[in-house]
């Protein structure tokens, strides 16, 4: 019997006449409705025509959660008066509860994308509604551009509805083709808001890091909150490992019970957080509690204002969660929470300033995470590059061409980026590509491995992939039971995609065997209908890992035992982490280095396949969080594409080093010197150590010198013809004045060797006759009144210097100068130390003198000290001489 008294209840049944004139006159549309309004569960009843009015229809509801899905079907199912599985039934992966007669089916975006890439029409489909719209997943937001583009080519009536609480109304509206918006007027109860920041301040979230002192803030924040209102509480944190930490902080509460709440909770503590408790309760929950499920009795949310994102490191290939402040929609999503069924309270670990510094909306998934698997989605629908996808966001174009990378690598796409057979294969397998390419190089073998990977273990099952395979087989805990049911779909998934035989042998390359229907199987990577045309494997995919020969080793059979096996999927599904132990680190084939934590069962091991990795706060190196034993053998049949052996010439400590080298990536597997080096790549290595270690490595005598300073004063004060010869032009013309010598050079001894200032006569301008006025206008010396040549020193371009003493300058009236520039005059005392500097020497003559004559005189008694310098006749010599 249908609960009307519940349905009439709920605040969006006021919207509905305006939501169905929408679908009827434009057959999309956008639903706004805040928490509570019954938007995910009154909505798509009304749309089936289960209520009683209106058309029967089938309505597919796309939810971003398995938990979500299970909790709205069996919400809607309730409303009916039925069991799940009767008109209303849900699709999650590895779990199907949908009967022959529903009219109502959840499922998870992912399910719906598999459905949409093995039927692109939906045939039987008559309304999809993206519940949650808000959130950005990948996966939504690559969803909607399907059935959109589905909508526009090929089923013009399928209808469409975009619903979220708290959403970019006119951004989806204008995606879905200027859909109209519909916003149901929520009757929530009010939520009061209670900001409560740390007393101390704590340091901000970097990556999976959080803060010790924040979670015991939230805890302490917890226990406020039960003392000060009724009701139970919902705290969210933003991953398992804050939920664990909050839980041991706040320890015995009595008759209260603690529950934990994430994607990863068994399915039976999820579904009892779902039901009304007998007696008080806080529940610690990720963002998984924030939309699509009432929790019933809440009347109070503990915020601690942190989430997890995507991120991807693609300088060093990592990509993993990272911890982030929540957004204002975030926000407002978890305090409603608060007020679905009563009057509520909010606590928000954060001050109320921060509030509006807080991002509006959170990052979408497809500006921050890996793409490679959404661009195996864009290349099998037909569209490589996502352009002709409506999108919100365009996806960024550098993490594209690292997606096409990868899959290209992995044999899914061509050169044009299109999807090979392999390809299709791999996406419908439902996992990673390269977590694909793995199942399907081991044949399925490696399904196991596979599983866990795809889902990552929890942290106590330790770093050593091989022993968290073995605690997962004999666990009886909620990851274990998930990971058993993936390995089973992978097993049977790989042997409908492909056969028995191994892709790569011979049977593997004919006829793909008929695949099941969709209902008996995993549902989101259910493989293609038994109506769907046979599959072969290109003769151009990537063959099977026991079928490739590398770098002349032999074939070798996939390995049977576990810790074999799980290296082998490991360094298939990350041939660019396989890794070399090098000096107390691991050295990866992309160029990244690892650590391995104090105490793992790795160390020591010569070569590891590293399959999860992060990096720590302040921490140049990857640290390795889960990874597997593997030989040589296994890292270059894995990484094949990485391999490479070439002549390497090239500058290293001081000389030229020539080597043959085979490397996997960076790591260098075998070196062998090298005797008969390429002149023109030990050129490049010589010219390379003048740039590094500079131009002194060739001899320079004090004339080369002295010219390279002639030649820089002139380029200065005069420009062209004459040359620049500072080191960066000089690196810039080093075919124009080193050659033939450095031709003829094969190590360091030989550049110390060539003559720098002969080298450098070549660059003078001999074409337009200006070489031979260097002396003119740059001469090495030039004569004083007393008749001396006295050297003029060049070191400052700027102002070159002429040091004399100063009785060789008596009777000159102004200071000398070369190429129209005046020289900078140190005149010395008859000991040849400076006694005055000037660059006007009548100036000096006239004022500066009488005090130097002052000093110097006594000092120097010999030497004449006339009071008019200025008509004096210049010496060199003392009184004594000059009375001779």
């Amino acid at each position: 019997m249908i609960r009307y008294d519940a349905l009439d209840a709920l605040p969006v049944h006021s919207a509905l006449p305006a939501l169905r004139d929408a679908l009827d006159g434009h057959g999309t549309a956008v639903l706004v409705a805040p928490p509570g309004t019954g938007k995910t569960t009154l909505v798509p009843l009304a749309l089936a025509g289960l209520l009683g009015d209106g058309p029967a229809r089938r309505v597919v509801v796309a939810e971003p959660r398995r938990i979500a899905a299970r909790a709205a079907a069996r919400r809607m199912a309730w409303l009916l008066g039925e069991k799940v599985g009767g008109s209303v039934g849900y699709t999650v992966r590895g779990e199907r509860v949908v009967g022959r007669h529903a009219r109502v089916e959840v499922v998870t975006t992912g399910v719906l994308l598999q459905r949409l890439q093995r039927d692109q029409e939906l045939a039987g489909v008559d309304v999809v509604v993206l519940d949650e719209c808000h959130e950005r997943h990948l996966d939504a937001d690559t969803t909607a551009a399907f059935l959109w583009d589905v909508r526009e080519t090929l089923r013009p009536e399928l209808r469409l509805v975009a619903a979220s609480a708290t959403t970019d109304a006119e951004g989806w509206a204008r995606l879905l083709g200027d859909a109209p918006v519909v916003e149901a007027a929520g009757t929530a109860h009010p939520v009061e808001v209670v900001w409560s920041p740390p007393a101390r301040p704590v340091r901000p979230p970097h990556g999976m890091r959080v803060d010790p002192a924040l979670l015991a803030h939230v805890a302490s924040t917890v226990r406020r909150a039960l003392r000060e209102r009724d009701g139970d509480v919902l705290c969210f944190l933003p991953g398992v490992g804050e939920i664990a930490r909050v839980a041991g902080q706040l320890g015995d509460l009595g008759d209260i019970e603690v529950l934990q709440v994430h994607g990863r909770a068994p399915a039976a503590v999820q579904d009892a957080v779902l039901a009304p408790g007998e007696r008080r309760r806080v529940v610690l929950a990720t963002s998984v509690a924030e939309s699509s499920l009432t929790v019933p009795g809440v009347r109070v949310v503990v915020d601690s204002g942190l989430a997890r994102e995507p991120r991807v490191d693609h300088a060093r290939g990592l990509s993993a969660l990272t911890t982030v402040r929540a957004s204002q929609a975030a926000g407002r999503q978890r305090a409603g929470r608060a007020g679905r069924e009563a009057p509520g309270t909010v606590y928000r670990c954060w001050a109320e300033a921060e509030d509006a510094r807080l991002p509006r909306f959170p990052a979408p998934e497809i500006k921050v995470a890996d793409l490679t698997a959404f661009a195996l989605q864009a290349a099998c629908w037909g569209d490589p590059d996502a352009s002709g996808l409506a999108l919100l966001d365009p996806p960024p174009g550098g993490a594209m061409a690292a997606a096409r990378a990868v899959l290209t690598a992995v044999g899914a796409v061509d050169a044009d980026g299109r999807a090979t057979e392999r390809g299709v294969v791999l996406a419908r397998l439902g996992v990673h590509p390269r977590l694909g390419r793995a199942t399907l190089d081991t044949s399925g073998e490696g399904a196991e491995a596979v599983a866990l990977l795809s889902e990552e273990p929890p942290r106590e099952y330790g770093d050593d992939l091989a022993t968290a395979l073995r605690i997962a087989r004999r666990g009886g805990d909620a990851y274990a039971g998930r990971w058993r049911a993936e390995a089973r779909r992978l097993r049977a998934l790989t042997t409908d995609l492909t056969g028995p035989a191994r892709p790569g042998n011979e049977a593997a390359r004919g006829a793909a065997a008929p695949a099941t229907t969709a209902a008996s199987q995993s549902p989101d990577t259910a493989s293609p209908t038994a109506a769907d045309p046979p599959r072969t494997a290109a003769a151009h995919d990537i063959p099977a890992f026991a079928s490739r020969p590398v770098a002349g080793s032999s074939p070798a059979p996939v390995p049977s035992d576990d810790d074999s096996l799980v290296g082998v999927v490991a360094a298939l599904a990350f041939p660019e982490r396989v890794a070399k132990a090098d000096g107390g680190s691991y050295l990866m084939a992309s160029g990244t280095r690892a650590e391995l934590g104090e105490g793992s069962p790795l160390r020591g091991a010569p070569w590891i396949a590293v399959a999860v990795a992060d990096r720590p706060v302040g921490k140049g190196h990857a640290r390795v969080r889960l990874a597997a034993v593997i030989d040589e053998d296994v890292a270059r049949r894995a990484a094949a594409p990485l391999y490479s052996e070439a002549e390497e010439v090239h500058w290293a400590d001081g000389d030229v080093v020539a080597r043959r080298v085979e490397r996997l990536g960076a790591i260098e597997l075998a070196v062998r010197p090298l005797g008969d080096a390429d002149p023109v790549l030990v050129r490049e290595a010589l010219v390379e150590g003048l740039r590094q270690d500079g131009l002194g490595l060739l001899r320079w005598s004090p004339a080369a010198v002295v010219l390279r300073q002639r030649l820089a004063f002139l380029h200065l004060h005069l420009g062209q013809p004459w040359p620049d010869v500072s080191d960066d032009a000089l690196h810039a013309r080093v075919d124009e004045w080193l050659e033939p010598e450095l031709g003829r050079a094969r190590r360091r001894a030989d550049l110390a060797r060539i003559d720098a200032g002969q080298a450098l006569g070549r660059l003078l301008p001999w074409a337009s006759g200006e070489a031979g006025r260097l002396d003119e206008l740059a001469p090495e010396r030039i004569t004083v009144p007393s008749g001396s040549g006295i050297r003029i020193d060049y070191s400052d371009p700027e102002r070159p210097v002429l040091a004399v003493k100063l009785q060789e300058m008596f009777g000159l009236h102004e200071s000398p100068a070369i190429a129209g520039v005046p020289l900078l005059v140190h005149l010395l005392s008859p000991a040849g130390r400076p006694a005055a500097v000037t660059a006007d020497l009548a100036s000096f003559w006239k004022d500066g003198y009488k005090g130097v004559r002052a000093e110097l005189r006594g000092r120097y008694p010999k030497h004449p000290w006339p009071e008019d310098p200025a008509s004096a006749e210049p010496t060199r010599h003392t009184n004594a001489r000059l009375r001779r």
